[in-house]
């Protein structure tokens, strides 16, 4: 479970950052708070021999019915910033399943790996270098922007992330296994 939290709280950070808005001191309150929101959500929801249970309480959504995810509003607002500084689109959904995340700008668009795991011994290099490859394939080949709201269905979204190492932060470097 850890190696899929650190791979959507790397990548909400490189969606924060792309943004620009927020400064490195807020970003990482923001992550440390969301990777402890996440690890106490799913710690009874993680089903590793069927990870698709439990997938939509796990499933990290935003469009235009569900205008803001609640944990990454309480990530917000425990960090005390305003969720709209966090630049994220109007539409996505992040699915956060053992051994596999996967995201979709849009509904109407295809959805891809932010990163797959084998095995918990990936370390956060390898966690931010499987991130920052799908940031790569979602700049080249997934120009959003198929969001289900009136006249921005034909506008596109284009996610070029500040490609920072996260890893490097040390809110994941103290990072213990959850019981």
């Amino acid at each position: 479970m850890k190696n899929e939290i650190a791979a959507v709280v790397f990548f909400f950070t490189r969606l924060v950052r792309k943004h620009d808005k927020l400064k490195k001191e807020a970003v990482e309150r923001f992550a440390e708070k969301l990777t402890l929101i996440l690890q106490e959500k799913y710690k009874n929801h993680w089903y590793p021999e069927k990870p698709s249970k439990g997938q939509a309480y796990r499933c990290i959504r935003v469009n235009k019915f569900q205008r803001v995810d609640p944990d990454v509003l309480k990530a917000c607002e425990n960090s005390c910033i305003l969720y709209s500084d966090l630049g994220l689109p109007k539409e996505l959904t992040l699915w956060v399943d053992p051994c596999e995340v996967c995201c979709r700008y849009g509904e109407k668009n295809n959805a891809f790996i932010v990163a797959s795991f084998e095995n918990e011994d990936e370390n956060k290099d390898e966690i931010s270098r499987k991130v920052t490859r799908a940031f790569d394939k979602v700049t080249s080949d997934y120009h959003s922007g198929s969001s289900s709201s009136d006249e921005e269905a034909s506008k596109e979204m284009e996610v070029k992330p500040n490609l920072v190492t996260a890893a490097a932060s040390p809110v994941y470097q103290n990072w213990k296994k959850p019981p």
